[in-house]
């Protein structure tokens, strides 16, 4: 069992290493010392950042999945009332839905279950370089390098669970381990709070986001006593990743019904409404813009100005009396 675990995991370990010592060499061309803290922690932010971008298109399947599942459970709910009597009837139907409306109520954990793997393979390389055991395309300087390398006078290799007491390890592993912790809990609470409609918060499918609220962040802070400084710093980066990701796609692209969608139509509505709004030129020099009615010309019509005439016209056309026009006054002649 063992050897088949290796067989599996090796390719991982070899991926793992290549995109970690890649960014080693990168650091250490920019003049970080390569047995330094600083160019093997950013070592491992970078690889976490290849890694996650890799899975875009992973967590946009989920993010869909997610989507479809709260959407569809107002007609889960009546096929709870009709065939809560039958279960087996009750499945059918709901996998029936599920095909209908395309959705894969296991998509939504893709991402996090093709992580695990590529989690172990990291434990495995670091691991095994704290202890001066090349894995992968590691050398065995490479390793030595790890594990000797120091963050803020903190070994990357140090756990909490073999701290020793030591107060830096205990420190920054702590840290890491709340921040990896609280990041899993935001993530998961963001996604309920501002992207799930009224209709989804009840039922299987709330009690299971529920249960992922509480239950993750407990297990990643009880597990996370074991795990180097290193691995803390490569789940921590991710969860802000995750973190970072889904709060672009709730704004951009929120679930209909749901507070998110809401929000984003107040945005829209005030981005409409200034996009309308006219340049006052009375304005200070500022560049204040005030919303006013588009300018339009309010002077009266100008009247049409008669052809001028000649003092001996004007008294001509008096006399012949033709144009209806008042006499010349005799005081002016």
């Amino acid at each position: 069992m063992f050897d088949f675990f290796n067989v599996i995991m090796n390719p991982l370990y070899y991926a793992i290493s290549f995109l970690l010592m890649a960014w080693h060499g990168l650091w250490t061309k920019l003049g970080l010392d390569p047995s330094g803290g600083a160019s093997w922690a950013l070592s491992i932010i970078g690889l976490t950042l290849v890694i996650r971008a890799a899975l875009i298109p992973l967590f946009v399947k989920q993010i869909k999945a997610s989507r479809n599942m709260q959407l569809i459970q107002p007609k889960v709910k009546e096929l709870q009332k009709k065939y809560g009597h039958d279960r087996e009837k009750l499945g059918q139907e709901t996998m029936k839905l599920y095909r209908e409306s395309g959705t894969n109520p296991f998509a939504s954990c893709l991402p996090i279950l093709l992580q695990m793997p590529i989690f172990f393979a990291l434990f495995g390389v670091l691991n095994n370089a704290a202890d001066g055991k090349p894995k992968g395309v590691l050398t065995a300087e490479d390793a030595e390098n790890f594990g000797n390398s120091e963050l803020f006078g903190v070994p990357l290799s140090g756990t909490l669970f073999s701290s020793g007491g030591d107060p830096g390890i205990i420190a920054l592993a702590s840290f890491l381990v709340l921040a990896m912790t609280a990041t899993t809990f935001l993530t998961q609470r963001q996604l309920m709070s501002k992207n799930m409609p009224a209709d989804a918060l009840t039922g299987p499918y709330a009690q299971q986001q529920k249960l992922l609220l509480y239950v993750l962040p407990v297990v990643f802070a009880v597990g996370g006593i074991a795990f180097p400084i290193g691995v803390l710093l490569y789940w921590t980066t991710s969860n802000l990743w995750t973190m970072g990701q889904q709060f672009y796609v709730i704004r951009r692209n929120p679930a209909p019904g749901t507070p998110a969608f809401a929000a984003k139509e107040q945005r829209d509505a005030a981005k409409a409404a200034k996009h309308g709004a006219v340049t006052d030129p009375a304005a200070d020099a500022g560049g204040t813009t005030t919303a006013t009615e588009p300018e339009t010309d309010r002077r009266p019509p100008q009247r049409q100005q008669p052809k001028r005439q000649s003092r001996q016209q004007r008294r001509k056309a008096g006399g012949s009396g033709g144009s209806g026009d008042a006499p010349p006054d005799p005081s002016k002649t």
